[in-house]
């Protein structure tokens, strides 16, 4: 079975997350920040996964810790689901337009965690998200899960639009990436 549980517990959050990359049964969001939940329920049903994902954290002060800390615990989830990575796809890329707005995302299940991110925001906020804390959520998810991921905005108007777009984007490429293979490893180090 490819599932992974993570909590983390700081002075800031208390995260528990867990998924199952061979389930794709919806599962609880519950950040307290309504759009990132919609967002994270977006890309777990692109990349065809169960995901729960539950956070307290200080908001009072922000939504940084809150989504930095979720980004952690899925990433570290990820990887304890991937195990030692064998008979992985490994890659995976996707393109997904909404209306206006074009994303891209290529990913490699590498080892090593890397976050190339070309997506700039017209709005500082979306729903209440500062719209910034995309970029520290696939920070410390790549990180975290030992991901080389690239995101790339062709062009995009609506603040909306775009972030959907990449948490779309990214969803799919993920669940083409995880998808198994009969290949023992897909690297001619033959470990990943």
């Amino acid at each position: 079975m490819r599932t992974g549980v993570y909590t983390r517990s700081t002075n800031e959050t208390t995260v528990n997350v867990a998924l199952d990359l061979d389930n794709n049964t919806p599962a609880s969001k519950n950040t307290d920040i309504g759009f990132f939940d919609h967002m994270l329920e977006l890309m777990s049903f692109r990349a065809g996964i169960s995901l729960l994902a539950e956070c307290t954290g200080d908001l009072h002060v922000d939504g940084h810790h809150t989504v930095e800390d979720v980004g952690i615990a899925i990433g570290r989830a990820l990887e304890m689901a991937l195990g030692d990575k064998s008979k992985i796809a490994r890659y995976g890329t996707a393109w997904v337009p909404m209306d206006e707005s074009l994303a891209h995302c290529v990913l490699d299940i590498s080892g090593r965690g890397m976050l190339v991110y070309n997506v700039n925001m017209p709005s500082p906020t979306v729903g209440g998200f500062d719209t910034a804390l995309a970029e520290e959520f696939f920070r410390a998810l790549a990180h975290n899960a030992g991901i080389t991921l690239h995101i790339n905005l062709s062009y995009g108007r609506n603040t909306h639009h775009i972030i959907e777009a990449v948490f779309k984007a990214v969803g799919m490429a993920l669940g083409q990436a995880i998808e198994k293979t009969d290949a023992i490893t897909t690297s001619t180090k033959g470990v990943i």
